[in-house]
């Protein structure tokens, strides 16, 4: 065997390389949808106050866990546990009673822990941390209020954008979205996401499942949702890290497969405070 052979480089993954990690977070979304149709009441409740801890275990540990003369010795490493329990608690209290004044509660974790954050990250800490509270309670308050068929529009436009934006990009190519946050990113893959929602959104209207709202909704929602994953994008890379986390080992952290679910949940919480949501039967 030659010295030149002997020394050649290893063959690059190709660019199907991450599709693993794009069939985790579609089990992951699906995994959501199946709880949602299966838990009700206060099973329901603690299912998505578990989210909203889970998640701000990692916000907490990007956000300043670094910084040894803010968290010296073992407070350091319990910091993000804390805020955690605390982000529980919070969810569970805003979702279990029925009051106008419960949702306040969302906001304890963003108290607590704005003053332990990395000086630069107190902004990006609140930010993050009032998504998370914010999408976990307004899941609640979309199955129990538009039903189960509602949130499964949600979570079928969020897993058609990522599959349709993964193949297509992969295949078509072409300029990146946002090549600083997002290497990987395609205008191609984006469209093709937007396409995707798009054909969904007439699909449901033209079978009678939903209004016609769903034509203009799902594109929106759509790209909403690509940007709650070019959001992500930028914390990881802020923070330094891959992963937001290791908790499924392999592929990441739970904030890296609810990313896009975060952006169109927001975006369906902001078009109901602004107009009438599209019904989904």
């Amino acid at each position: 065997m030659s010295a030149g052979r002997l020394g050649a480089a290893k063959p690059s993954p190709g660019k199907w390389a991450d599709l693993s990690r794009r069939v985790a977070s579609t089990l992951v979304l699906l995994g959501i949808g199946i709880m949602l149709a299966v838990a009700t009441g206060v099973w329901l409740r603690l299912s998505m106050a578990l989210i909203s801890a889970i998640t701000f275990w990692e916000l907490a540990a990007m956000t300043g866990w670094r910084n040894p003369r803010l968290h010296p010795g073992i407070f350091g490493a319990w910091r993000p546990f804390a805020l955690a329990v605390i982000a529980f608690m919070s969810q569970a209290i805003a979702l279990g009673f029925d009051h106008s004044l419960a949702i306040l509660a969302l906001f304890f974790p963003l108290i607590a822990g704005i003053p332990g954050a990395a000086p630069r990250d107190r902004w990006t800490y609140a930010l993050f941390g009032a998504a998370i509270m914010l999408v976990a309670y307004g899941l609640v308050g979309f199955r129990e209020h538009y039903g189960l068929n509602f949130v499964l529009w949600l979570m079928g436009i969020v897993i058609i954008s990522d599959t349709a934006g993964y193949f297509f990009g992969r295949m078509i190519g072409g300029p990146k979205f946002w090549p600083s946050l997002s290497p990987k990113k395609t205008w191609s893959g984006t469209i093709a996401g937007w396409i995707g929602a798009l054909l969904l959104g007439v699909l449901l209207w033209r079978l009678g499942r939903g209004d016609a709202m769903l034509i203009w909704c799902s594109p929106i929602v759509c790209l909403a949702g690509q940007m709650g994953d070019i959001a992500e994008s930028w914390l990881k890379r802020r923070a330094g890290v891959k992963d937001s986390s290791n908790l499924i080992p392999g592929h990441g952290g739970f904030m890296d497969r609810f990313d896009a679910v975060t952006g169109a949940v927001l975006a369906t919480m902001l078009i109901g405070l602004l107009t009438a949501l599209p019904a989904v039967n």
